[in-house]
């Protein structure tokens, strides 16, 4: 197992480009009325895995590893040909296994049975356990056994300090909290707690995307911290005034050194000035210097366009899952912490804004008109959008243009190329 991301297979095989990802939905777009949709089952399937991660009540890292894991399975598979909800089962159970934290198979299989059954009216879920069992081979196989996942909340965790404030109820596992004793001198960002809490629920968010397949995890990481300190009231407040102080003191300072001339009297009582020169000395010593925000950013040794990059998209992101009607997802989320700041910028309580069928609070993040967001997706416009998909699918297969008949399984596509 590589324990350095850069020789890993991480960065290896599964960093892709768009490209890749247009070719792997190639067999799906042919069958929904509008590409977007495939969009919104990213975020319907990461809600549906964090709902059951959480009824297995397995940590935050175990379900971002079964969402890397389910969004890894369909860059080589297509919705129209498998049945995507006994893989979102398969990837939390091999994902446990993997972060070890095991459930026992029977677990898995009476839960996602409650979950996809009341909540999404999926009741052709198998109850043999054999049939999870298979699948988790299937998966591990198209996975090709890379089942080392390196996720942001690391590197979040060693570029920010997080101020002890309570600690109790911060949303972070406690296994992967920074320990706050230590000191700030490393060079690390120090965060409020709530701030750090965002930053790492946007990470959270991102799993409901695409960007997991496309940039290194640290990048992501770098990008929720810039996104949390847009989007974090209190430390947008202090980075502004830090700036304003910083201005108004090199200002001053430039006025007080050319006042000094000859008919001044500086030139009289060197022993006050002495004086006055090591008492104001010793108070800025006293004196928590703020820190520099925007030097620490450009300190970081990484591609400031790639992070602006991935801040946009996941303002896509944002305004997307507003004309979501969410199912309550099993996750924490910025999404609403995004919405409250977006409303203060606007005057307005957060509580007001409503998006287009979506909850309370949603940030409206888009520049588009009125017109491209009338449509609103539900989950169960979803299921019924997938039932449809696999069953064109079906007939394309068996009345298929060439005449040839094609194969369902791609074991038995594999075995026919054999011979």
């Amino acid at each position: 197992m590589a324990t350095d991301f850069w020789s890993s297979s991480h960065y290896k095989r599964w960093i892709v480009d768009r490209d890749t990802l247009r070719r792997a939905r190639a067999d799906d777009v042919q069958y929904v009325d509008n590409p977007e949709h495939l969009a919104f089952l990213n975020i319907f399937f990461a809600n549906l895995i964090a709902k059951l991660g959480k009824k297995l009540q397995l940590r935050q890292r175990v379900i971002a590893t079964a969402t890397v894991f389910f969004r890894r399975f369909y860059l080589k598979n297509s919705y129209c040909e498998t049945d995507p909800f006994i893989v979102a089962a398969a990837c939390c159970y091999v994902a446990a296994k993997a972060e070890e934290s095991p459930v026992h198979i029977k677990n898995v299989v009476s839960e996602a049975r409650i979950v996809f059954g009341d909540d999404y009216g999926i009741k052709s879920f198998p109850s043999d356990n054999s049939k999870l069992a298979e699948m988790e081979f299937y998966l591990v196989d198209e996975l090709e056994c890379d089942l080392t996942i390196f996720h942001p909340y690391r590197t979040l965790s060693a570029l920010v300090f997080q101020r002890p404030k309570n600690t109790a109820k911060s949303g972070v596992e406690a296994g992967e909290a920074i320990e706050t004793a230590r000191s700030v001198d490393d060079g690390r960002l120090e965060l409020d707690d709530t701030a750090f809490q965002m930053a790492w629920h946007i990470i959270n968010d991102t799993y409901r995307s695409e960007l997991c397949l496309l940039y290194p995890p640290h990048l992501i990481a770098v990008t929720a911290i810039y996104l949390a300190l847009i989007f974090h009231g209190n430390t947008r407040t202090a980075l502004f005034a830090a700036n304003t102080l910083t201005g108004t003191s090199g200002s001053g300072s430039g006025s007080a050194g050319s006042g000094g001339g000859p008919g001044s009297t500086q030139q009289s009582h060197p022993d006050s000035r002495r004086s006055s020169r090591s008492a104001s000395s010793s108070s800025k010593k006293l004196q928590p210097q703020p820190q520099d925000i925007i030097g620490w950013m450009a300190g970081l040794n990484v591609s400031m366009t790639l992070v602006a990059t991935i801040a946009q998209e996941m303002v896509s992101l944002y305004a997307l899952w507003d004309r979501y009607s969410g199912d309550g997802a099993g996750g924490e989320s910025a999404k609403s912490a995004a919405a409250a700041q977006a409303s203060a910028r606007r005057g307005a309580p957060a509580s007001a804004k409503t998006g287009r069928g979506g909850p309370a609070g949603t940030p409206d993040l888009s520049n588009k008109d009125d017109s491209t967001q009338d449509e609103v997706v539900t989950p169960m416009f979803l299921v019924q959008l997938l039932v449809r998909m696999r069953e064109l699918r079906m007939v394309d297969i068996a009345h298929p243009a060439s005449g040839r008949p094609v194969a369902v399984n791609k074991m038995i596509g594999r075995a026919q190329a054999a011979g």
